[in-house]
C-alpha cells in the first residue's frame, strides 16, 4: 500500500485532527460526517503507516476508532 505522508495530505490531518478532538470512539459514519472524507478504513491504515496508534472495535454491525492512549 502506498501511503499518503501525514506531513503532506490535508485529509489524513482532518481524519487526526476528529481523533484527536473526539472524546469516545466514532463510527465510520462519525468520521465520514466529521472529516468529510470517505473510505475510513483506508485512511486509518495510512494513519497507522504513518505512525499514529489508533484502537478499532467492532460494536455489532458498526465499527469504532479511536486514538490509543499514550504509553
Amino acid at each position: 500500500m502506498n501511503s499518503a505522508k501525514l506531513e503532506r495530505s490535508v485529509r489524513l490531518n482532518r481524519v487526526l485532527s476528529v481523533l484527536k478532538k473526539a472524546s469516545r470512539p466514532l463510527s465510520t459514519m462519525d468520521i465520514v460526517d466529521r472529516a468529510n472524507v470517505c473510505a475510513v478504513n483506508s485512511i486509518i491504515s495510512e494513519l497507522r503507516d504513518n505512525g499514529i496508534r489508533i484502537k478499532c472495535q467492532r460494536s455489532g454491525n458498526v465499527w469504532l476508532y479511536q486514538l490509543e492512549a499514550k504509553k
